[in-house]
């Protein structure tokens, strides 16, 4: 997993273009907010975007329906999971 700095101020600190620091300013206007308010809000629904697509796993119908018949009717281990589990077993 990425390593992220976290510093024990709570600031952060970022140099952003003049154009794009109007945009951001006007769209924090127009929904009657700070711009701190609107970059953090934001920022955060983005983030929480991404930490579901890295942390969620979506199955098709098909394989939702094999998973589910793998856990209700389990297979026999074979030779080497078998070896594997012993090993552990004796550490």
């Amino acid at each position: 997993m990425p390593r992220a700095s976290v510093d024990d101020n709570g600031r952060f600190s970022m140099d952003i273009p003049p154009l794009e620091k109007a945009r951001l300013v006007r769209a924090a206007a127009l929904e009657h907010t700070t711009l701190k308010d609107f970059l953090l809000r934001n920022s955060l629904r983005a983030a929480d975007l991404v930490i579901e697509r890295a942390e969620r796993i979506a199955l098709s119908e098909r394989d939702t329906r094999k998973v589910l018949d793998l856990l209700d009717n389990p297979r026999e281990p074979n030779p080497h999971m078998v070896a594997i589990l012993k090993d552990r077993q004796a550490k």
